[in-house]
């Protein structure tokens, strides 16, 4: 008895050392730069009292460098599963207080167990990213390491939600797991993701910038579209990915979870009737639509400042989860660049699937021109968004508002890219191009053959007056069965739910295939 009594004594002092990590000193030194531990930043996360760890006794198997006269229980990374408003999720939380977090093979072994153990078991998998690289002290087993956890999420990719959390260092290889990750949030002024730091950027080019300005929270919010999100510290981080799972299904056999809602699924709003100007070039904020239609006007939106041209965010609609992509007339008039298209993209593939249903406002005057969009491949960064809505089997319900024309008006899931139910509020606008190009273009011989100026303005407005009463509406469209119905704009959320409680059982295949080769 009396031995078994020590055994116990043992494990639970050598326990407590693990939940200490690198040791008091480091915890303090890690408080000091306003950083939570790993530990704290999983309490905050999951439930009271839900997390059981894995591996807490592992310790690394290196030899190099002294390190085999240096050890600690956990080896760097925290890792386990709990639940999350009562749904089951997988976590692992890298711990700076050991090694800095660098990863060894045995912390790579950890991490692709609880990675698997997602997969497999059907939850989302959370991680929580501190970490100044790769181990160099372990050399290659370092970077097969890194190489055994991408190849996880890209198995988990489209069966798992898969959630990046930057809490701090991320530079290298190491950025690379969260890139290949559905969401990727970061703390501003505490966390930073860069391939090659300020020094080596220095050495190379000569350019002098500071880790904030290479790769900080704003600058990945703002400029690259790397982070969904940049919150303004670590609990309002960890909020921010309760919410966002409150959104989404918990694998890609399962649908969200309903959220009962008092918002009347037929309510009607009369300022939409009178949110389109009259002026076609004048601006409106398309947030005010998409907060009228869903329920209880709560919208959680995505990559917020980044390509502010479109909007991109999860709502409810009469309790169930939507995706919704909606141009933004507010910014560069809601015309689709490189990076509006590589955002919308990337949100429409998540909800497919996850089987999340799309919702999509139109209000586009066509894509940016120029040589640096030309240059950047607006063709092929465009065609993205094309082919993800092309390739969604999801239910699709498209509301056009005012402009929708050319290329763009088929970018933004159009009939023929096997929408479901497109919708037209009265000011819809569908045409190849805008009256004033048009008229350039079809009457440009009549209108040279006209020498007085005051002459040539009359022509020019006749036919002007011409196109547009022909293409300044959607009934063309309508005619034709490429808009289903005209509808009244406060009628906008009951048809909308109408038609996905219609879509509801809604079945599509894709031709059988190994995979797809859309354009990266």
């Amino acid at each position: 008895m009396r031995i078994q009594q020590e055994n116990i004594k043992t494990l639970v002092e050598r326990k407590a050392n693990a939940k200490l990590g690198g040791g008091q000193k480091r915890i303090d030194a890690q408080h000091e730069k306003g950083k939570l531990t790993a530990r704290e930043r999983i309490a905050l996360l999951l439930d009271e009292g839900s997390f059981e760890e894995f591996d807490m006794f592992v310790q690394h198997r290196c030899t190099n460098f002294g390190l085999d006269k240096q050890h600690f229980d956990g080896d760097g990374v925290v890792t386990g599963h709990g639940t999350i408003s009562g749904r089951p999720v997988y976590i692992f939380a890298q711990d700076f207080t050991v090694s800095g977090g660098s990863l060894s093979k045995t912390m790579s072994e950890k991490i692709c167990k609880v990675m698997d153990m997602a997969r497999q078991n059907g939850a989302p998998c959370i991680g929580l990213n501190d970490s100044g690289g790769a181990r160099i002290q372990e050399g290659i087993d370092a970077l097969a390491g890194y190489g055994e956890i991408f190849e996880r999420n890209i198995l988990s990719s489209g069966v798992v939600p898969q959630i990046s959390g930057i809490f701090g260092p991320c530079a290298g290889g190491a950025c690379y797991s969260p890139a290949l990750t559905d969401f990727t949030l970061m703390i501003k002024n505490t966390s930073y993701m860069f391939l090659t730091g300020p020094a080596v950027v220095k050495s190379v080019t000569g350019e002098e910038v500071t880790q904030e300005e290479l790769g900080g929270a704003s600058v990945h919010a703002t400029k690259s579209g790397v982070a969904h999100f940049a919150a303004e510290n670590e609990q309002e981080g960890l909020d921010t990915i309760k919410e966002l799972l409150s959104y989404i299904p918990q694998n890609n056999m399962e649908e969200a979870p309903v959220v009962p809602t008092n918002d009347p699924y037929n309510r009607v709003d009369d300022l939409l009737n009178e949110i389109v100007p009259d002026n076609p070039n004048k601006a409106y904020d398309m947030s005010q639509v998409i907060r009228s239609i869903v329920d209880d006007g709560k919208f959680f939106e995505i990559h917020k400042d980044f390509a502010k041209n479109i909007i991109v965010g999860f709502a409810h609609m009469n309790g169930r989860s939507v995706g919704v992509v909606a141009n933004q007339p507010k910014f560069l008039a809601g015309v689709l660049d490189i990076n509006a298209s590589r955002k919308a993209a990337r949100f429409v593939r998540f909800c497919d699937s996850f089987n999340i249903p799309l919702v999509t406002l139109v209000d586009v005057p066509g894509f940016l021109c120029g040589t640096q969009q030309e240059y950047g491949a607006i063709i092929t960064n465009g065609a993205k968004l094309l082919y993800a809505y092309g390739e969604a089997t999801v239910p699709k319900v498209t509301v056009t508002l005012r402009k929708s024309y050319g290329g763009s008006h088929i970018v933004m899931s159009c009939k023929q890219l096997r929408g479901d139910i497109n919708y037209a509020w009265p000011s819809a606008q569908m045409a190849v191009m805008g009256a004033d190009g048009a008229v350039n273009v079809l009457y440009a011989k009549d209108l040279k053959a006209v020498e007085d100026p005051e002459e040539k303005a009359k022509v020019r407005a006749e036919k002007k007056a011409e196109y547009e009463e022909l293409f300044n509406n959607p009934y063309q469209a309508a005619q034709k069965g490429y808009i289903d119905d005209v509808i009244e704009p406060r009628n906008t959320r009951f048809r909308v739910i109408r038609a996905l409680e219609q879509l509801r059982g809604k079945r599509q295949d894709i031709p059988a295939k190994k995979h797809d080769n859309l354009p990266l």
